[in-house]
């Protein structure tokens, strides 16, 4: 499944797409194995799905930020100067 996020940096609002794909199956597995943890690994595993998010979120910004870029740096890239830059 492929989702759509929408942020929103200062007035722009960007779209960023996303694959999204867990089954029921693979969730459930994934309790199963928590469940069989000591409460001490259950911080750990939490601490890092924490860390995943976190690290999604920061490249989701990061290519928003790229793409608002790109129109203001198309100026700078698009010019006879810099022509032969762009055959290599």
């Amino acid at each position: 499944m492929i989702s759509t996020s929408t942020l929103t940096i200062g007035r722009q609002i960007v779209n960023i797409k996303e694959k999204r794909e867990i089954t029921t199956k693979q969730e459930q597995s994934l309790i199963e194995k928590i469940r069989g943890l000591t409460p001490e690994k259950v911080e750990e595993v939490e601490d890092f799905v924490d860390f995943l998010r976190q690290r999604n979120i920061d490249r989701r910004l990061t290519q928003a930020a790229t793409k608002l870029s790109e129109k203001a740096f198309q100026k700078v890239w698009d010019n006879p100067d810099d022509a032969d830059y762009d055959k290599l």
